[in-house]
């Protein structure tokens, strides 16, 4: 790949510039990788739990405790890992659907959900479809703070006067918002305050794109249901497929209901000889992270320094995976995707061009050069075509690979710039 020495100049100031975030972000890699090592000593894992099971699939002691693992490196009570779930919205719509029922309010205190999950709750898509809306549960939201903080008091004030609210909803991360991630101490600040005025609301987390980023996670902080998908973090590039859902053993049990039926729960399931990628997978968690990580603030120094409107900054604090350069144009968006599928290992001669994709109100451009489809550990990046035409990037499995994608982006965008004028 040729980079031109205007780039070449910058990446090498980049990697003086975070050489000291890049060892902190090693402290906590190794801070977690020792949390897993832990784990895995204290509940014996053993090359006989990563045999295959079939049919009803019960006693796969491989999958019972891959649970128990997830349960406590999320810091919960219980847990499942399911390699047979679809998608991260396929986990949070489990939950959702597990813990709510007909009269009860679904209550998001971090602004709209994710696109993909507007179908679920009812907010768009048609009537009868099968949303929570369609089973009588009712919908409220209120916005974050421009800081990116939530509106405490309103929040504990809608739950004083609106006794139906069943779920509290916080998601993680931005989605294809133009905001701030949320942090495990903001989460867990917010968390003990709603416990102060109500209890028995369950209050769920999207942990999408945040797992292994601190030392902690929402479970920690009091979170009753954490919930995030095996090809994102936890799967370490390693997991082809899954989710997990982690959080008290009652909302657990209710969510496991949804998940096969009632009286099951978690006793069936086989494991189809997907369990050895799912325990290398969450080994390997941490440190792929850290490298995702790196070549996320990789990305926030050059773009930024490039001129683009970068969230979060190079220096500022960070809580997820994903990194946002607006690029101001839906053909601007579209280069920089262009760009990293050209610095992808995976269909690099693939041209990435807007479509209709399903669960989407507006068409989106995605690059996506990863072994897995959809993974987004691996190197990736993708955007809604509506202003201001952010790319929201994430992963990288290695740091390597994810400075060549980044720098591939950034010649796509510099090459726009120049035929342009």
């Amino acid at each position: 790949m040729q980079f031109s020495q205007e780039l070449i100049s910058l990446a090498a100031a980049a990697e003086t510039a975070l050489a000291g975030r890049f060892a902190a972000i090693d402290a906590v890699a190794f801070a977690n990788t020792d949390r897993v090592m832990d784990s895995f000593r204290a509940h014996r894992v053993s090359d006989s739990m990563f045999q295959s099971s079939s049919g009803y699939g019960f006693d796969d002691k491989g999958r019972e405790t891959l649970d128990a693992i997830f349960a406590e490196l999320m810091g919960t009570e219980a847990a499942f890992v399911r390699h047979n779930i679809v998608s991260g919205t396929h986990a949070l719509s489990i939950g959702l659907f597990g813990l709510l029922r007909p009269g009860d309010i679904l209550y998001s205190v971090a602004g709209k959900p994710y696109d993909t999950l507007e179908q679920v709750i009812g907010i768009s898509g048609k009537a009868g479809d099968g949303s929570l809306a369609d089973f009588g549960v009712s919908y409220r939201q209120t916005e974050l703070n421009a800081d990116g903080s939530f509106r405490t008091d309103e929040i504990l004030n809608t739950l004083k006067t609106e006794p139906q609210i069943k779920v509290v909803f916080l998601q993680r991360s931005k989605g294809y918002l133009n905001r701030k991630t949320l942090s495990v101490e903001q989460i867990g600040d917010l968390i003990r305050k709603i416990r102060e005025i109500k209890q028995d609301v369950f209050v769920v987390v999207d942990n999408c794109y945040g797992e292994f980023v601190e030392t902690r996670e929402p479970g920690h902080v009091g979170a009753d249901l954490v919930i995030g998908s095996l090809i994102k973090n936890p799967g370490g590039g390693m997991a082809e497929c899954g989710a997990y859902l982690a959080g008290t053993a009652r909302a657990v049990e209710l969510a496991s209901y949804r998940l096969t039926s009632v009286g099951v729960g978690v006793e069936q399931g086989a494991t189809l000889g997907q369990n050895k990628s799912l325990y290398k997978g969450v080994f390997y968690a941490p440190h792929t992270v850290a490298q995702a990580l790196k070549t996320a603030l990789f990305a926030a120094y050059v773009f930024e320094k490039l001129g683009y409107t970068v969230e979060p900054k190079w220096d500022e604090p960070r809580y997820d995976i994903i990194q946002t350069v607006q690029t101001g144009s839906a053909e601007g968006l579209c280069a920089f995707c262009r760009g990293i599928q050209k610095g992808s290992p995976v269909d690099a001669f693939v041209t990435p061009e807007p479509w209709d994709m399903p669960g989407y109100t507006d068409q989106v451009v995605m690059a996506a050069g990863g072994f897995t489809q959809g993974s987004s550990i691996e190197l990736s990046a993708d955007g809604p075509l509506r202003a201001p035409f952010t790319a929201f990037f994430q992963g990288g499995l290695t740091y390597e690979s994810g400075k060549l994608g980044i720098l591939s982006a950034a010649q796509m965008l510099l090459e726009k710039k120049e035929n342009k004028a």
